[in-house]
């Protein structure tokens, strides 16, 4: 197999490159822009392309497949010179499904937790000594890649509901046609992808519609707008199991879960990575793993990257990372911290980084997610503002959206690292949220003079 990919150094499209050139395909690929880590992984695997750009000539009859990342726009000179000669192009979840059509599919998705469920079933069926290959948003702990493509029989992947491609607007996870699926939540997100609500649920029922005759879908049924759209949606062809959160207990900042008998304390906590936890057994249990393998093997799990990862520690502080930045994610990490140590103070800082977050229409969604925090502040930046092109956010706005009590909004690095520098943070728990980079501000190096 020749296969070329348009846009390699994407984060997922440089890792599904690896993985074809270790199964033994020629792969070649191009990009106008290469990032770490993605230039290095690359370039260790002898794939980074000589120059960066665009170049018809790296385009020929004799490529089997075309595969055209999100980066690419619709006339790139490469993607017109492959539809010119008539080759097959793919998204990569179009391409996936092409590698797993002889595999049993298992597909996460939903608005939140699918990085962290997806990486739970992988780390159980590791444990457990399954083969399998994988696709997951994250770097996770025991596994070199992110994207595996081997002759495994099973394959599991985080499916998201964003545009597949340039040329395919689909959502990623209409794609993968899964015969086990999940599903943790829908909370609207992105309006610039997504315009109303409606049209985002849309996308859930359709994904509801493509498991297998036969399959299983695996829901939250705490989430009522989720609940609804499933039992309004039922299908007499595939199963349906619910879910909640699982039988636990806290003790001095420890869970310990129970499921049919079984039993042992977990390194990851809160009621969100409870039922992703959940969800990830009924999976594994499709796949042939009773609960004494899968509770003794997720006890071990300590999280996908950014997914309330530990930064730094002492006895008296910890320091959490989170992905979080839509408001159901920012409500959960909150109430997760809180919840499993409820006799320490929260500091909880937001950098609002994406279209969504930055949208002054959408702040009234943020309604009541720092309820939990004992001190809270919202941060973005004028460059992140001028980067997306989009019109100034009033901090007023921003204070009305949220609607907490004493919420400080700033919008100067300076200014948010002098006021992490002015608190207390004896007896506290730092619990930073983001999807960017506090506009280049050192928190690790803050972490870790707070805990020192």
């Amino acid at each position: 197999m020749r296969v070329h990919f348009i846009s390699i150094g994407g984060s997922v499209m440089h890792q599904l490159a690896i993985a074809l050139k270790k199964k033994g395909y020629e792969v070649t690929g191009s990009d106008d822009e290469i990032f770490e880590p993605a230039r290095k992984n690359l370039a260790d695997c002898g794939l980074l392309p000589q120059q960066e750009g665009w170049f018809q000539d790296n385009i020929n009859a004799d490529i089997d497949a075309v595969i055209l990342g999100m980066h690419a726009k619709n006339d790139n000179p490469e993607l017109i010179k492959a539809q010119e000669f008539g080759l097959k192009i793919y998204s990569f979840p179009a391409y996936i499904y092409q590698e797993s059509q002889n595999k049993t599919r298992v597909i996460v998705g939903g608005s939140h937790g699918k990085t962290t469920t997806t990486s739970m079933i992988m780390h159980v069926l590791k444990n457990a000594g399954k083969q399998f290959d994988y696709l997951v948003g994250a770097r996770l702990e025991g596994f070199e890649q992110s994207v595996n493509i081997t002759d495994a029989p099973v394959i599991v992947c985080e499916g998201d509901e964003y545009p597949a491609s340039v040329i395919e607007k689909r959502p990623k996870f209409h794609f993968f046609f899964p015969h086990i699926a999940i599903l943790t939540g829908i909370a609207w997100d992105h309006i610039n992808v997504f315009p109303t609500f409606d049209f985002y649920l849309e996308q859930f029922t359709i994904f509801i519609n493509k498991i297998e005759t036969g399959g299983i879908l695996i829901y939250n049924e705490t989430d009522e707008v989720l609940n609804k759209l499933v039992n309004d949606n039922r299908r007499d062809d595939i199963r349906y199991q619910p879910y909640g959160i699982p039988q636990h207990s806290i003790e001095n900042g420890k869970t310990t879960l129970t499921i049919d008998g079984a039993t042992s304390e977990l390194k990851v906590f809160g009621n969100h990575n409870l039922m992703n936890l959940y969800a990830a057994y009924y999976a594994c249990k499709e796949l042939g793993i009773d609960a004494a393998t899968f509770v003794k093997a997720v006890s071990n799990f300590t999280g996908a990257a950014k997914r309330l990862e530990l930064m730094a520690s002492s006895s008296t502080v910890n320091v959490y990372r989170d992905f979080a930045h839509a408001p159901s994610k920012v409500k959960a990490s909150i109430e997760a911290v809180k919840q499993q140590f409820p006799n320490r103070k929260l500091v909880a800082v937001l950098e609002l980084h994406t279209y969504s977050s930055l949208n002054e229409a959408f702040m009234s969604e943020y309604k009541g997610a720092f309820d939990k925090a004992d001190i809270g502040v919202v941060f973005y930046s004028k460059h992140a503002l001028q980067l997306k092109r989009m019109p100034d956010l009033p901090k007023e706005k921003v204070l009305e959206g949220f609607g907490k009590e004493g919420l400080l909004v700033i919008n100067d690095k300076n200014e948010l690292w002098n006021f992490l520098q002015q608190q207390d943070f004896s007896n506290a728990n730092l619990l930073l949220m983001s999807s960017g980079n506090y506009d280049a501000l050192d928190m690790n190096a803050f972490a870790q003079q707070i805990t020192t």
